[in-house]
Formats: C-alpha cells, sequence, structure tokens
C-alpha cells in the first residue's frame, strides 16, 4: 500500500510538473521559419508580426527565413519540427492552398501536418489595364475583350504563379473570355511589357500597382475581393462589377507543426489577436498592401484553408501545371 501511494504521489508531482511546464509556455525563444528571402513583402510582415508577439509572449520570436521551391522547403521542415510551440511557420496561400495540388509528389500534407493557429492577413490581386486602353470599367474591358477574341493578352511571372492562376479564374468566371496568358521569368519584365502596352491587361497588388495608378500610367479597374480596400476604397470589387465569386490574391496563415498542445495553439491565437488589434499595426500592414484580419480563431482558419484548396485545385489541375 506504501509503494503504491508513493507511486501515485510521485505520478502526481510529474503530472503536476508537466502542467507547470505547459503553463510556463513559451520558456525560451521561438523560431518562425518564412517560406521566402529577406525583403520581400511576406518577409517585412513576418518580422513586423514576430517583433510585435514576442513582445505580447514575452520571448523572443527569432525569424528563419527557409527560401526555396515556391516555399515548400520552410512548410516540409514545419511538417517535421517537434509540436512544442517553438517552431511556427508564417504561411502563405501558396503554401497552404496552390502547392499542395501542384506538387507532382507533395512534400507535406496540409490537413495531416499543420495545427492552424490564426489568418493574420490578405493580400488581394487587382485587375489593371494599360493607360491606353479604353475600357474604363471591368465590364467594359468583359465586353471589348468578347468583341475581339484571341487579341488580347495579360502578362505574369510565370505559369502556375499566383497572377496565372488569378488570370484563369477572371476568364473563367467573367464568362469564358479568349485572353492570352503570357509568361515571363520574374515579374519586373512582366511589369514592364504592361506599361508599355505590350500586354493590355496586368493583374497584381496594390503595392505594385497603386504608383503607376495614381501617375496615370496604368488604371486599375476592380479588386479580387468580397469588399472594397481601406487602401484606395474608390476601386470597386470585381464582384460588384458582375463577375461572379471573382476572390484571389495572397494570405497569412500562422501555423503550427501538428500535434501542437491546444493550450499551446490557445495561448499563440490569444497572443495574435492581441497584436492584429492594435490601430497602428493595421497602419503598418495597409501601407504593405496587406489587410490585416483581426478576428480568426484556430476552427475558422482551418476552414478558410480548406475552402482554398478546394477552390484553386481545379483551375491549377485546367492549366497543367505542375512541380516536380
Amino acid at each position: 500500500m506504501h509503494r503504491r501511494t508513493l507511486g501515485l504521489a510521485t505520478a502526481g508531482l510529474a503530472l503536476s510538473r508537466a502542467a507547470a511546464a505547459q503553463d510556463a509556455y513559451p520558456s525560451r525563444p521561438i523560431r518562425l521559419l518564412v517560406p521566402f528571402s529577406p525583403g520581400g513583402t511576406t518577409d517585412l510582415f513576418a518580422r513586423k508580426f514576430a517583433d510585435r508577439i514576442g513582445r505580447v509572449l514575452g520571448q523572443g520570436v527569432i525569424v528563419d527565413n527557409k527560401a526555396g521551391a515556391s516555399g515548400a522547403i520552410a512548410a516540409a521542415e514545419t511538417a517535421r519540427a517537434r509540436p512544442d510551440g517553438y517552431t511556427l511557420f508564417f504561411a502563405t496561400s501558396t503554401t497552404l492552398a496552390i502547392l499542395p495540388t501542384m506538387m507532382a509528389r507533395p512534400t507535406y500534407d496540409v490537413e495531416r501536418n499543420f495545427s492552424m493557429i490564426a489568418l493574420v492577413g490578405l493580400t488581394p490581386l487587382l485587375l489593371s489595364v494599360t493607360a491606353t486602353l479604353p475600357a474604363q470599367t471591368t465590364r467594359q474591358l468583359v465586353a471589348l475583350i468578347k468583341a475581339h477574341p484571341g487579341q488580347y493578352s495579360y502578362g505574369t511571372s510565370g505559369v502556375g504563379s499566383a497572377n496565372h492562376l488569378a488570370g484563369e479564374l477572371f476568364k473563367l468566371q467573367a464568362g469564358g473570355l479568349d485572353l492570352l496568358h503570357v509568361p515571363y521569368r520574374g515579374s519586373a519584365p512582366a511589369l514592364q511589357d504592361a506599361l508599355i502596352g505590350r500586354n493590355a491587361v496586368f493583374f497584381d497588388s496594390f503595392v505594385t500597382l497603386l504608383p503607376y495608378h495614381r501617375e496615370g500610367r496604368m488604371r486599375i479597374l476592380s479588386i479580387f475581393s468580397t469588399q472594397r480596400s481601406r487602401i484606395a476604397p474608390e476601386i470597386p470589387t470585381a464582384i460588384e462589377e458582375g463577375i461572379p465569386d471573382m476572390v484571389a490574391g495572397s494570405f497569412q496563415v500562422l501555423v503550427a507543426p501538428s500535434g501542437t498542445p491546444t493550450p499551446v495553439i490557445e495561448t499563440l491565437q490569444r497572443a495574435t489577436a492581441q497584436v492584429m488589434s492594435d490601430p497602428g499595426f493595421q497602419d503598418e500592414l495597409l501601407a504593405l498592401g496587406n489587410e490585416p484580419v483581426t478576428d480568426s480563431t484556430p476552427d475558422s482558419t482551418r476552414a478558410f484553408v480548406a475552402r482554398e484548396l478546394a477552390r484553386w485545385a481545379p483551375i491549377i489541375r485546367a492549366t497543367g501545371t505542375t512541380l516536380e
């Protein structure tokens, strides 16, 4: 009886210590994997976020750029990481909604390998045209393309890029437009040819397009979002312009490896909500072209990612794009 009592006491002490350790999370710095190189919009967002959530949590959050394979390297490393809350992933639409369908041999599974924490940002794409094109609205552009099938084109940074997929979705949702896709090796030459009118149509974000729009060198016709943006509220949505369900762009999600304890996920979600509710931080994100999301939960984020996966899969398969 004495041994049994002692055993139970020891087990209880161990559980108490384990609970205390979990309650103390985080007790050391956290690594935040970013799937792209330093200096880009995603990296800047991640670094600003890491600094703020680190202050809320009382621990440093160290950004670790793991570029390569369009983000698949960082995603696969997250999937293999210990699920203790000390390795997190600043995931994007590319890694969560596009690559899983595009990869010939996927190196991770979104549903099985990741625990969603929070959707933190949306970066909608915009429909723009060269300034010399007569179309002043999205409706007028659609009518122009339908009246001259095969005559107009749009350039992108390459086959399978977010801009390419958005263009294909736009063609489909607008009634099967005959609009030629011209892939480039990078976004800079695609933008340059759009500016000189070689390709009449161009899809990109506010950060890229708004300066040219305000200078009169390009004309933004609509935004691919469910609502107008605080960045430029005068620009209508494509849905308002008669293109049903025309939503496209990038998103940013804070992710942990699957199996991360629920209390840790909850701690991170609460800290994220506190960071994202800061008006000053929201203004910084808007300046980067990101629409901050302030009300997401692990459940709502999981549902959002599942919808995005299902929405883009048929578009990706229709383009025939595969990454080996």
